[in-house]
């Protein structure tokens, strides 16, 4: 994993100001991937300009999407930053210096995602749920979030720190054969899982969609190349055959 392929996901942020003070964030610590989930006219640039000083130019590069589904489709792991935990996040919270190593050891040239919410209320439920993982900042329990552009340095800070460390220690690779699936595709994966286990009556006791959370972030953080997704829909769909075949001898 190189730190370029690493990717600022924006969404649905409130003011300029904080995007120009992301950008400058980004841009010392060697990120330049910057994606928004909004209207690129819905902000002025000259706002933007005041404090990204240098780095304007990841502004004017930035990519924007309708949705968080679309800003992250294309990349195999996606981070949802939050300060809330929860009991159907507890298997997969991590802090900035976890998310970046499993980040780096990501196959070469895929892509991961870091996406931080709108400044007043953060990431929802749902968006969060897109997520691969979530990562928290620790801070002090008394105190209000980080702005924005702070939460984002921290980060970046982690990634630059990781990224450093593997070029002092002459990794080139990360020792995957293969390039890892994308998080859209992924979902397919996971969708033949629960396919599977429903036929099997399996959801007579449990929830599908907590499930469909747990394997995806499971499977994400795994980095799955093509062969092994197929493998693993295949594996699903012969148990649930021969489960439905038991059944039928019985």
């Amino acid at each position: 994993m190189n730190i370029p392929q690493t990717v600022i996901v924006l969404c649905k942020p409130n003011e300029g100001k904080n995007i120009g003070a992301v950008c400058r964030a980004m841009f010392t610590m060697g990120l330049s991937r910057l994606r928004i989930v909004g209207e690129r006219s819905d902000y002025e640039d000259e706002e933007i300009r005041t404090l990204a000083v240098h780095a304007f130019h990841l502004w004017e590069k930035a990519e924007f999407f309708d949705s968080l589904e679309h800003a992250v489709e294309d990349c195999v792991f996606a981070a949802g930053t939050t300060r809330r935990g929860g009991h159907k996040r507890s298997f997969s919270v991590c802090d900035p210096r976890e998310l970046s190593s499993r980040i780096f050891s990501l196959p070469s040239d895929s892509h991961a995602a870091v996406v931080f919410g709108n400044e007043r209320t953060g990431l929802t439920e749902a968006e969060l749920n897109i997520c691969s993982c979530a990562v928290t900042i620790p801070a002090d329990a008394k105190s209000g979030s980080l702005n924005l552009s702070h939460a984002v340095q921290i980060i970046a800070y982690e990634l630059y720190c990781a990224f450093q460390s593997s070029v002092r220690g002459g990794l080139k690779d990360s020792g995957f054969l293969s390039e890892a699936v994308s998080i859209s595709r992924l979902e397919k994966t996971v969708d033949e899982v629960i396919g599977s286990l429903r036929k099997i009556g399996f959801f007579s006791l449990g929830n599908p969609e907590d499930m469909k959370r747990f394997w995806l972030s499971i499977l994400s953080r795994a980095a799955l190349s093509e062969e092994e997704a197929r493998y693993v829909e295949k594996i699903f769909y012969k148990a649930s055959c021969l489960s439905l075949k038991n059944k039928a001898d019985i």
